[in-house]
């Protein structure tokens, strides 16, 4: 079920809306009687095991860090001269 709160609620209770939000509930904010939004708490992401990570990368290519490093430097390096 969702809560409906003011605006000025959310701003003077923030603290309160947090807490809420922690243990599950949905709000609709409205101004002036008019819903014009919804809070409602984030699904935690999927949780992958230490090991099933250290698998994944098991066989992945070693990389050069000073190399990575050049190549972003080089994609990045736009200069300090006008465009225009």
């Amino acid at each position: 079920m969702r809560r409906s709160i003011t605006q000025r609620e959310l701003r003077n209770e923030s603290g309160d809306v947090m807490r809420a939000l922690d243990r599950g509930e949905h709000f609709v904010v409205t101004r002036n009687g008019v819903p014009v939004g919804e809070l409602s708490p984030v699904a935690p992401g999927p949780f992958v095991e230490r090991d099933a990570v250290l698998r994944a990368f098991m066989n992945a290519p070693i990389v050069d860090q000073g190399r990575f490093r050049a190549d972003l430097d080089d994609g990045v390096d736009q200069g300090s001269e006008p465009r225009a």
